[in-house]
């Protein structure tokens, strides 16, 4: 009997353990199935405009010269053959049309533009500029030769005269136009070939 009093007197009090709070078999289920079951929040701020467009291709459509001279100096990061970023700004080489990276040549264009700027501060005169700030200028390196002008003369590149005037196509290498069709086709408005060469090259991708 005194064992059981004691026993009574000197129990231990335990706290039961909280229990797991279980999601709705409904939500576990939606979150199995990949759905968004988090409560919808504000609405998503939507970039500024054109911000995305910034990344395509200068628009010769919506371009205008610019009156003020405006020059860009510093180091540049190379996009394409003929496509470069100074200060964060997209500068279109003046003048010249080299092949898209996708296209034959394509790299080596863009290599050979490494090349010739690595480690240099390129100076950009800007002269047009289109409605998202994209801008083509005139670029040289520090020595004061003509970017576009190196790459036409190595073959990289062609003259595009609608732009330029004929300046570069002097430098042009003997039947560079039929090695970089693609661009020749582009200049003379034959964008029949561009599609054609596009859905071979998709048609191949997706075997």
């Amino acid at each position: 009997m005194l064992k059981f009093i004691l026993r009574a007197l000197f129990k231990p009090t335990y706290r039961p353990k909280a229990k797991p709070n279980k999601k709705p078999i409904r939500e576990t289920l939606a979150y199995k199935a990949g759905r968004n079951i988090s409560a919808p929040s504000s609405q998503a701020k939507t970039p500024k405009a054109g911000a995305s467009a910034k990344r395509e291709a200068f628009d010769p459509a919506t371009a205008h010269s610019v009156t003020r001279p405006r020059v860009l100096e510093g180091p540049a990061y190379v996009t394409d053959g003929d496509t470069i970023a100074i200060q964060k700004t997209q500068v279109r080489l003046f003048g010249i049309d080299a092949p898209e990276l996708h296209h034959p040549y394509g790299k080596k264009a863009k290599w050979a533009l490494v090349s010739l700027c690595k480690g240099k501060t390129i100076r950009a005169e800007i002269t047009d500029e289109d409605e998202y700030g994209r801008t083509v200028a005139k670029c040289f390196l520090p020595d004061g030769r003509d970017l576009s002008e190196e790459l036409v003369k190595q073959g990289h590149a062609i003259d595009w005269p609608k732009f330029s005037g004929g300046k570069y196509s002097d430098f042009e290498v003997a039947g560079i136009r039929k090695k970089l069709w693609l661009a020749d086709a582009r200049q003379k408005g034959r964008m029949h070939v561009w599609q054609k060469s596009e859905a071979k090259k998709y048609g191949e991708s997706k075997k």
